[in-house]
C-alpha cells in the first residue's frame, strides 16, 4: 500500500505551496543520492518524496488526490508517476528545487551535471458507458505524437557544453551572485542537431501513429484524468517522453441515472399493477433484475437493491441501485372506465389514508442520504 502523501512530506493538507515545496526540498536534499552514496533505501525515499511532491504541488492533481487518494490517477501504465520514475526523470522535472544545493543546481551523481528535457504531453478524452465505467475497461486508442526521426545525429552543445544550463555571474552589494538558465541554443537537452533525414522538423522529430492501450479501473467518474507514462511526445536530444493525459467523459445512460455510486431508476406502472402488485424487470447496470412490488404499493415509493450500483474507486465497496415507483396516471378514459372511478371517487378504499410508513417524498430523500 502506498504512503500517504501528507506523511512522506511530513506536512498537513492545509499546508501552503511555499511550505509544500519547503518540506520537499528538506527530503530531497536529506536523501539525495549525493548525500548517500550506494544507499538503496535513501534513494527510494527520494523517489517517494519526488512522487508526494510532483502530485501536492500541483492544485489539480492535488484536489484529486484530496478526494480520491492514490486510486484517483491509477489506469493503463501510470497512474503517479513517481513510482516509476528514474533518478533522471525527477531530476529533469525538479532540478530546479535544489538551487545550488548541490553544485550550482546540478546533480553530480546523475549524468555530469546534464539536465535531460521532457517531451510535452498529450492530451485526449476517452468516452465511456455506465457499463464500462461500473466494470473498467481496457481501451485501445491511436494517438499521433512526435517520435525521434530515425537518422538523427546530435553534437555537444557549444553554447553550454552539454551542460544545458548557462550560468550567470552578477556583481552586487551583497558579493557575486550566480544564477542558472536553460541553455537558449540547446533548450536544455545539452545537445544541437548535426544531421537529420529530410522529412524531420527543426528539432529532428517525425510525427507517427501509435496504438496506445490503456486500463480504465472501475469506478472512474466524469472529468477525471488518468496518465500513460511515457506515452507523449519524445524530447529532443534523447530526452524524457512527455505523458499522454487521458480525460474521461462519461456518456448518459438511457435508463440509469448516476449519483456518486448510487445508481437511479425510475419505475412506472399502471394503476391495477399498484393495486394488485405485479412483478418486473428493470434495467441494471449488467442487466435486468427481477423485483417484486407488493399489492397497494404507493407512488414515490423507493426500493433500493444493494451492491447493484457502481464500485467505488477508493475500494470501499459497490454503490446501490434506488427504483423509484410511479403510479402512472392515464390522460384519457373510454366509458366504461370513467363510470369506474367515478363510483370510485366515494368508496370508503379509494380515499387516501397514508400510514405514518407512507413518508413523503422529502422525508425519503432526507432517509436516502442519512
Amino acid at each position: 500500500m502506498k504512503n500517504d502523501f501528507y506523511e512522506i512530506l511530513g506536512i498537513t493538507k492545509s499546508a501552503s505551496e511555499a511550505e509544500i515545496k519547503k518540506a520537499y526540498r528538506k527530503k530531497a536534499i536529506e536523501f539525495h543520492p549525493d548525500k548517500n552514496p550506494g544507499n538503496a533505501q535513501a534513494e527510494e525515499s527520494f523517489k517517494k518524496a519526488a512522487e508526494a511532491y510532483e502530485v501536492l504541488s500541483d492544485p489539480q492533481k492535488k484536489a484529486k488526490y484530496d478526494q480520491y487518494g492514490h486510486q484517483a490517477f491509477e489506469g493503463g501504465n501510470g497512474g503517479f508517476s513517481g513510482g516509476g520514475m528514474n533518478m533522471d526523470d525527477i531530476f529533469s522535472q525538479f532540478g530546479d528545487i535544489f538551487g545550488s544545493a548541490f553544485g550550482g543546481g546540478g546533480f553530480g551523481g546523475n549524468s555530469g551535471g546534464q539536465r535531460r528535457v521532457k517531451g510535452s504531453n498529450l492530451r485526449i478524452k476517452v468516452k465511456l458507458t455506465l457499463e464500462e465505467v461500473a466494470n473498467g475497461v481496457e481501451k485501445k486508442v491511436k494517438v499521433k505524437r512526435k517520435i525521434q526521426a530515425p537518422g538523427v545525429k546530435y553534437k555537444t552543445c557549444s553554447t553550454c557544453n552539454g551542460q544545458g544550463q548557462v550560468l550567470r555571474v552578477t556583481n552586487t552589494i551583497l558579493g557575486r551572485m550566480q544564477s542558472a538558465s536553460t541553455c537558449p541554443t540547446c533548450g536544455g537537452s545539452g545537445q544541437i542537431i548535426e544531421s537529420k533525414p529530410a522529412n524531420a522538423d527543426s528539432q529532428g522529430m517525425i510525427l507517427e501513429d501509435e496504438t496506445v492501450s490503456i486500463k480504465i479501473p472501475a469506478g472512474v467518474v466524469d472529468g477525471m484524468q488518468l496518465k500513460v507514462s511515457s506515452k507523449g511526445n519524445d524530447a529532443p536530444g534523447n530526452g524524457v517522453p512527455g505523458d499522454l493525459i487521458v480525460a474521461i467523459e462519461e456518456l448518459e445512460h438511457e435508463f440509469l441515472k448516476r449519483e456518486g455510486e448510487n445508481l437511479h431508476y425510475d419505475l412506472y406502472i399502471s394503476y391495477p399493477e399498484a393495486a394488485l402488485g405485479i412483478s418486473k424487470d428493470i434495467e441494471a447496470i449488467n442487466g435486468k433484475v427481477r423485483i417484486k412490488l407488493e399489492e397497494g404499493i404507493q407512488s414515490g415509493k423507493i426500493l433500493r437493491l444493494k451492491g447493484k450500483g457502481i464500485p467505488s474507486i477508493n475500494s470501499y465497496g459497490t454503490g446501490d441501485l434506488l427504483v423509484h415507483v410511479n403510479v402512472w396516471t392515464p390522460k384519457t378514459l373510454n366509458k366504461e372506465q370513467r363510470q369506474f372511478f367515478e363510483k370510485s371517487l366515494t368508496d370508503e378504499n379509494f380515499i387516501p389514508h397514508p400510514e405514518k410508513t407512507d413518508k413523503s417524498f422529502f422525508e425519503k430523500v432526507k432517509d436516502m442520504f442519512s
